[in-house]
């Protein structure tokens, strides 16, 4: 590959990361009693609990929510970014990354 194919290629996988940046994904558990926001490049953005949803009575259901909502929120940005990479992943072996 030469280096004028290897810079573009790096040129559009910078493209594809600061568009993951931008994205937001919002997951919600409890009937939306809980929502985590994290960017398509993992970063969690908020989590937002709904006061009225809660019953301080029942603490671990709460803890049960945001755990659910942490974990699906990382996986289901990283199935985004891998399907936005994917394609120039065989491109990126070739350049020794």
């Amino acid at each position: 590959m030469s280096k004028f194919d290897q810079a573009k290629m790096l040129m559009k996988v910078r493209k594809i990361q600061k568009e993951l940046e931008r994205q937001t994904l919002t997951i919600e558990k409890g009937d939306g009693a809980v929502k985590v926001e994290i960017s398509g490049d993992q970063k969690i953005k908020s989590i937002k609990i709904d006061p009225r949803a809660i019953d301080l009575e029942d603490i671990e259901q709460l803890e049960l929510w945001i755990t659910e909502a942490v974990r699906e929120a990382i996986s289901t940005s990283q199935k985004i970014a891998t399907e936005k990479m994917q394609p120039m992943m065989g491109a990126l072996g070739d350049l020794g990354l």
